[in-house]
């Protein structure tokens, strides 16, 4: 009898542990850009985007204020961006539900002049981090984003300027 109690304590341990736990916050804020992929020559493409925070529940806090304390940008490949003369200079210090900070620049992508593959094709991501505090940096929002270079039009427009004098020197010797 004395082990069946021990185990029940120890069950009953175990199960408040599991309750104690903290449950996992969601994102509290919504991000959205209004062209999560870009087609262009580049080299500079600009992300405009809204911000709104609009959850109210338990979870989110019961509608805490939430601070925003930094962003983090991934690009693959690998490429040059700034959010700081964006995000930083003009996002919100802090948003309350209800509030939203639409249609501004969040951040740019500069891409290289180069090819980088056969694709190039360059994805990534942007996240906000912070919390009901100026010292949290948990993910506040986080949204992908995709980028396709293309040629530039002045590019394949020497391209077919110089097929179109080789097309008449050949003609002329044809000619001859």
């Amino acid at each position: 009898m004395k082990r069946f109690g021990n185990l029940l304590v120890l069950s009953l341990a175990f199960a408040g542990l599991l309750l104690a736990g903290t449950a996992a916050k969601a994102d509290t804020l919504t991000l959205t850009f209004d062209t999560p992929l870009q087609i262009g020559p580049g080299p500079l493409f600009t992300f405009v985007g809204t911000i709104a925070y609009t959850d109210t529940d338990a979870v989110n806090d019961a509608g805490a204020t939430e601070y925003l304390n930094g962003a983090t940008v991934v690009v693959n490949p690998s490429t040059t961006y700034d959010y700081y003369d964006y995000f930083y200079t003009n996002a919100p210090l802090y948003m309350n539900p209800g509030d939203s900070w639409t249609e501004q620049v969040i951040f740019t992508v500069t891409t290289p002049s180069y090819m980088v593959d056969a694709s190039n094709l360059y994805s990534g991501s942007f996240t906000i981090l912070g919390g009901t505090d100026d010292s949290t940096n948990d993910p506040l929002a986080t949204t992908g984003f995709n980028i396709q270079v293309t040629p530039e039009p002045s590019s394949l427009l020497l391209l077919t300027s110089g097929l179109a004098g080789l097309a008449g020197m050949l003609r002329r010797r044809l000619i001859r």
